[in-house]
């Protein structure tokens, strides 16, 4: 019964990651800052899932329908801001019904804990035909699920009756990762142009180094020990205008050996 049972979460969650990360890897591969930096997902256990049960008084009959967050999504992003385009993200798919939306980045809960977490109606193709799960979807920084983590274990460990010391002292470090977030936004603009910066620079690397392997095939070997030793000099100068203008004429090069080899 509980394998038919959590196989369409399974499914559902294996295809919300590989979406997810799909939307990274295109603002990437557009040489765009991703919002989103890490993407992870787990179908809760079944033991979770009996005891979230009993503690809500849901009957088993009604677990699917009263429990949302058997499919569970978890979203890293680097800055707080990044968490909003996310949520904004995910609203406008036409493959993902949000059903609920509670903000504990805004509004932090007593223990300190902060993420966004959205509630998401989404449709699996299943034996048995298409089926709707709900599934949840938990939004948060770096920092944020740093704490969340810790948090989590220390609450597993102890039962929900977590000694008093411990607990204030979880609570004034979330109050530094609120600092932390709040001044890592502060240079946000900085780390995003780097970061861009850093990801076209890999990408033209990429494209010429393949462009010069290409040519020890078809071309004169001493041109092309000419042009490698010309592409280092520009690249240990570390400027950037002159590694695109490079790729341009290496380009050029290229097609021309390929012009001739068709002919």
């Amino acid at each position: 019964m509980w394998r038919v049972l959590l196989e369409p979460y399974a499914l559902a969650v294996e295809e919300l990651k590989v979406k997810f990360e799909h939307m990274k890897e295109a603002y990437r591969k557009a040489g765009l800052y991703s919002p989103i930096e890490l993407v992870d997902g787990r179908v809760k256990s079944i033991s979770s899932i009996l005891e979230k049960a009993q503690k809500k008084h849901i009957q088993l009959d009604d677990i699917e329908s009263q429990i949302d967050d058997i499919a569970g999504m978890r979203i890293i992003c680097q800055f707080i801001e990044d968490i909003y385009t996310v949520a904004e993200l995910i609203r406008k798919r036409s493959d993902m019904k949000v059903v609920e939306e509670l903000d504990y980045v805004k509004n932090t809960k007593a223990s300190g804990y902060r993420s966004y977490h959205m509630v998401i109606q989404y449709r699996v193709e299943t034996l048995q035909g298409p089926k709707d799960i709900y599934a949840e979807i938990q939004i948060r920084t770096l920092a944020m699920n740093f704490w969340a983590t810790i948090e989590h274990s220390l609450q597993y460990k102890y039962k929900q009756n977590m000694p008093e010391m411990l607990r204030m002292r979880l609570l004034k470090a979330a109050e530094a990762i609120v600092v932390l977030d709040r001044e890592m936004s502060l240079v946000r603009n900085e780390i995003m142009d780097a970061q861009n910066t850093f990801t076209v620079k890999s990408r033209i690397v990429a494209d010429i180094l393949n462009n010069i392997q290409n040519l020890y095939k078809v071309a004169n070997k001493r041109e092309v020990i000419k042009i490698q030793d010309e592409f280092f000099r520009i690249y240990e100068g570390e400027d950037l205008e002159s590694l695109q203008q490079f790729a341009k004429e290496l380009d050029v090069i290229s097609e021309g050996y390929r012009a001739q080899s068709l002919g």
